[in-house]
C-alpha cells in the first residue's frame, strides 16, 4: 500500500527547513487555539486565581484545569506561585506584548510601512 498524496505532502513539509522563530510562534498559537484556555486567560485577566477558583469559573474538572494551566505556563503566558497549600496563577501581560513584537519580527512586519496609507 502506497502513502496517500496528503501523507506525502505532510512528510515533505516536515522535511523543509522551518525557522525557529516560526516554530515558537506556532507553539504559542497552538496553546491559544483552545477555547478553554482562552476562557481561563479571560478569567485570569480579572486577577490571580487558584485552580479551585478556575474550576468554578470555567466549569472544567480540576485535572483538566491543571493541565490547561500547565500548557499556558509552558509558553510563558501564565505564571504560578505557591501560597501555602494552594497554587495561585497569574496572567503575564508583558508576555502578550512580547508576543506581538515576536509576531511582527517573524512575519517581517517589524520594519514594514503601515499598509493602506498613501501619501498624496
Amino acid at each position: 500500500m502506497s502513502p496517500s498524496p496528503a501523507r506525502i505532502r505532510s512528510t515533505i513539509a516536515n522535511v523543509v527547513d522551518q525557522p525557529d522563530d516560526l516554530r515558537d510562534l506556532r507553539r504559542i498559537y497552538k496553546v491559544l487555539a483552545d477555547v478553554n484556555r482562552l476562557r481561563m486567560l479571560r478569567t485570569l485577566a480579572d486577577g490571580p486565581a487558584t485552580v479551585t477558583q478556575m474550576v468554578d469559573a470555567v466549569g472544567l474538572s480540576q485535572p483538566l484545569v491543571s493541565w490547561h494551566l500547565s500548557k499556558l505556563r509552558e509558553v510563558g503566558l501564565v505564571k504560578a506561585r505557591r501560597q501555602g497549600r494552594v497554587t495561585v496563577h497569574t496572567i503575564v501581560p508583558e508576555a502578550f506584548d512580547a508576543l506581538r513584537v515576536r509576531e511582527a519580527r517573524a512575519l517581517g512586519l517589524a520594519t514594514a510601512e503601515p499598509r493602506g496609507r498613501h501619501d498624496a
